[in-house]
């Protein structure tokens, strides 16, 4: 990895900066260049592209398929009133009340399924998104980084409608 507070995922559709913010999470920053220095992210795919209601890239699985991480879960860094999420606000959910903020064009937020259950997983927001304040946001992408997602959006879903139709691999993080 470059320095703590910065890093590049190389694709073979284009580098994507990332400023990363180890004052805000710590672990989560860490984590994401341990397994960035450890190749654990080397040749695998960005396996989920939401392009309606939500826009967001999700990469970090080995498997592909979304269901694995590094063997390891670590605890949430959530902040209260996050300011780099904005328009929050409470909504009923099925399971009681949930604050759902956007999350704007550019975030880099760790993937979890649930409350403490980070892993390796991540996604790149490439257009502003409503999401529940549950995921740690750690790290904004460059411009340039952000033109190479919203690139590899525009081209669609796949025919299962879940990977992106032109195949995103991580060749490296740097």
């Amino acid at each position: 990895p470059e320095a703590p507070g910065e890093a590049t995922i190389h694709t073979n559709r284009g580098d994507i900066k990332v400023a990363l913010d180890p004052d805000k999470t710590p672990c989560t920053v860490n984590s994401f260049l341990h397994l960035a220095g450890q190749g654990f992210y080397d040749n695998t795919s960005c396996h989920r592209l939401v392009n309606s209601g939500l826009f967001v890239l999700q990469c970090g699985d080995p498997s592909g398929t979304g269901l694995q991480g590094p063997g390891y879960q670590y605890a949430d860094e959530l902040i209260d009133n996050d300011p780099r999420l904005t328009n929050c606000s409470e909504q009923q959910t099925v399971n009681g009340l949930a604050t759902v903020c956007t999350y704007p064009a550019g975030t880099v937020a760790m993937a979890n399924a649930g409350p403490d259950t980070n892993g390796s997983q991540f996604f790149l927001v490439y257009q502003d998104s409503p999401l529940p304040a549950e995921y740690a946001v750690f790290g904004r992408m460059s411009a340039g980084g952000l033109s190479v997602v919203r690139k590899i959006a525009a081209g669609g879903l796949d025919t299962n409608g879940i990977a992106p139709k032109t195949s995103v691999q991580i060749t490296g993080v740097q």
